[in-house]
């Protein structure tokens, strides 16, 4: 009887473990926390004074090296994640030129050609697709998801691909990147937006409201604002948190039976590592960790999601600990670090503003603006024993840089050691939560994220590809037709197909095309590299 029994439990663990194997979620939310370390991670718990969400989801490295190079940019550091293949600086979801790494992987691509991203072949599946940034919405990791170009760079291009890229949600920064004062092409893409059936908000208490269907949401402190404040500084009245951003996101994908993929990243973590500012450091990792919570408690109740946290770098050799800890550092109390974040009621960037009420924050120091910089900076930051030096640093700080002149200050006072203000090459922790047990272990490549979020939704990036960019004129020179491009407005060109009385023109970075005059839609945007235009395959098609 007992043989029986243990016969039964091992083939019931055989068919669960089969059975994982085989499982795919409806769901994947991928939460991209840019440029964190992991002293980052450890700063901000202690700083938290309990655990993060992120900690028990811990389970292996993921490396970040891009294919011309051991530190990656985050354009390819993200273009790994979203499309499985290893790219080069400043590529956004396209293939590379310069595979110069040893070991790997070299693409069947062409040079520069656009692949398909996690997003896009979930779209294609029938599910719903959502990015969210605390950046602008066509910053290199959220466009690496989303569009497609050769330089992270050409914001013109990335916004409008996103724009017309069959995208449910899209929060983020952004606002003067909509206006067509701002745009090389001159369109309203907020016309746009509202035209193709977005609900469209432009502050918390409105994406609080927002119900159902399509939502495009751009916030900043003011209409001026590229990107959205840190965490410390931000107004809970104009902008939401990432927290609240990732809940609304989750309400209005999960309404699709078919599932959804979302991507969530906190963006400023990284411009806080480059500005060596420890306060908005902590500040926006305790917010991604919010963020994190709501995703977990969401898939945690639907049974049918996975999620993954994983940056895309390092950045700034951050440490707890620096040069004046050298001897001593065992006896140095865990205080030491804390004490001096814990009086800053704003990162540099706040200090800033709350700077330019009372003196010229424009790189000129005059001596008689010391008064009010000390008094500023003891009210807001805590530090009541600024140098002259440190003084006229700040004033001498020219608008928009305060975070890399008062960073470094706060620390000195906590002894938080940096290396560089640039990004740094080692492996980074992945966390991640997967019900169907399925989580990768050990260290993994970045283009394995993708892999792995494929096999999780059943969908084939390769296909995808496939379907979404075809080189439109080698294809179109097989069916004997003949192409051209038409740039009577260079900033709007447009590849024109004949053949007999078939004419085709099909608009760069739009989801639609003419056929014969009449509209017709793609399955995903025409890209232009400067050199092909790539087009989905049911445009291909259209021409007999």
């Amino acid at each position: 009887m007992k043989n029986d029994r243990k016969k039964k439990g091992l083939v019931l663990a055989l068919l669960m473990l089969f059975m994982g194997m085989l499982a795919f979620a409806q769901n994947v939310i991928l939460l991209i926390p840019d440029g964190m370390s992991v002293a980052g991670t450890t700063l901000a718990r202690f700083y938290k004074g309990q655990p993060l969400a992120l900690d028990a989801l811990a389970c292996g490295l993921v490396s970040t090296w891009s294919s011309d190079g051991t530190i990656a940019d985050s354009a390819p550091a993200g273009s790994a994640y979203s499309t499985g293949w290893t790219s080069q600086t400043g590529n956004i979801a396209s293939i590379g030129k310069s595979y110069v790494l040893p070991g790997v992987r070299i693409p069947e691509y062409d040079d520069y050609q656009p692949v398909a991203t996690i997003l896009e072949a979930a779209r294609l599946s029938g599910r719903s697709t959502g990015i969210i940034s605390t950046s602008e919405f066509m910053h290199a990791t959220p466009a690496d998801f989303s569009a497609h170009d050769v330089s992270r760079s050409n914001y013109d291009n990335l916004a409008e691909q996103i724009v017309y890229n069959g995208i449910d949600v899209v929060l983020g920064g952004g606002t003067p990147y909509l206006k067509a004062s701002q745009r090389k092409d001159k369109e309203d893409l907020r016309a746009i937006i509202e035209a193709n059936g977005y609900t469209f908000v432009d502050n918390a208490a409105a994406l609080k409201s927002a119900s159902g269907g399509k939502l495009f949401g751009v916030f900043g402190k003011d209409k001026a604002a590229t990107a959205m404040s840190y965490d410390i500084d931000r107004d809970p009245t104009l902008e939401p948190s990432l927290a609240e951003m990732t809940a609304k996101a989750i309400e209005i994908l999960s309404a699709n039976p078919k599932g959804f993929f979302l991507m969530v990243e906190g963006s400023k973590i990284d411009w806080a590592a480059h500005a060596n500012d420890p306060v908005a450091l902590v500040g926006d990792i305790l917010a991604f960790d919010d963020a994190v919570k709501v995703a977990i408690d969401f898939a945690k109740k639907n049974n049918n999601t996975v999620v993954i946290a994983v940056t895309d770098h390092g950045n700034s050799g951050i440490s707890i600990g620096d040069r004046s800890t050298s001897s001593g550092y065992d006896k140095t109390p865990w205080t030491t670090f804390i004490a001096p974040l814990k009086k800053a009621k704003v990162t540099g960037e706040g200090l800033e503003t709350k700077l330019a009420s009372v003196i010229k924050v424009d790189g000129v120091y005059e001596a008689a603006e010391a008064p009010a910089i000390r008094q500023t900076v003891a009210q807001y930051l805590g530090i009541d024993d600024l140098t002259d030096a440190e003084v006229e640093a700040i004033g001498k700080t020219k608008a928009g840089s305060m975070n890399y002149t008062v960073g470094p200050m706060i620390a000195a006072r906590a002894k938080i050691g940096y290396t560089t203000n640039g990004h740094t090459g080692e492996d980074v922790v992945l966390y991640c939560y997967d019900p169907f047990g399925n989580r990768p272990t050990g260290l993994i490549n970045n283009t394995d994220i993708a892999a792995y979020m494929a096999r999780t939704l059943k969908v084939d990036l390769a296909q995808a590809t496939s379907r979404l960019f075809q080189d439109a004129a080698s294809m179109f020179a097989k069916k004997g037709a003949k192409v051209s491009i038409d740039t009577t407005d260079p900033e709007n060109p447009v590849l024109v197909v004949t053949k007999g009385d078939q004419s085709l023109r099909i608009p760069r970075n739009k989801n639609y095309a003419y056929l014969n005059g009449q509209i017709i839609s793609s399955d995903g945007v025409a890209v232009y590299n400067g050199t092909k235009w790539y087009i989905a395959w049911n445009l291909i098609e259209a021409i007999q």
